[in-house]
């Protein structure tokens, strides 16, 4: 099996910055595609970024120009940077893997953008 351990959520200012990491572990095989969804109250959760083992991305039109998803394989770890926070970007933000018809998902981490 493979648990995701994500970090790196907090408290930010709108215009601030935040990086996630989501670390990978276990049972490891690849290609897999890794990356971020988010949900915040009362509404679904929606896809933020994802990059394939190759390094294809993509991105949610509401992040496109202001996040980046970027992963180290070596390490099994993807990270989300995340520029320019807008109020709307609070969310708890999980983290999830592909590997084929195998979905893997984190425990979350709350982000907040607040002044």
């Amino acid at each position: 099996q493979v648990q995701l351990v994500e970090s790196g959520g907090g408290l930010v200012q709108p215009g601030g910055s935040l990086r996630l990491s989501c670390a990978a572990s276990g049972s490891i095989f690849s290609p897999n595609a890794m990356g971020w969804y988010r949900q915040a109250p009362g509404k679904q959760r929606e896809l933020v970024a994802m990059i394939s083992s190759g390094g294809i991305t993509n991105y949610a039109d509401s992040v496109k120009g202001r996040f980046t998803i970027s992963r180290d394989n070596v390490k099994n770890t993807v990270y989300l940077q995340m520029n320019s926070m807008k109020t709307e970007d609070t969310a708890v933000y999980c983290c999830k893997r592909e590997w084929g018809s195998v979905i893997t998902w984190g425990q979350g981490t709350q982000v907040t953008v607040s002044s």
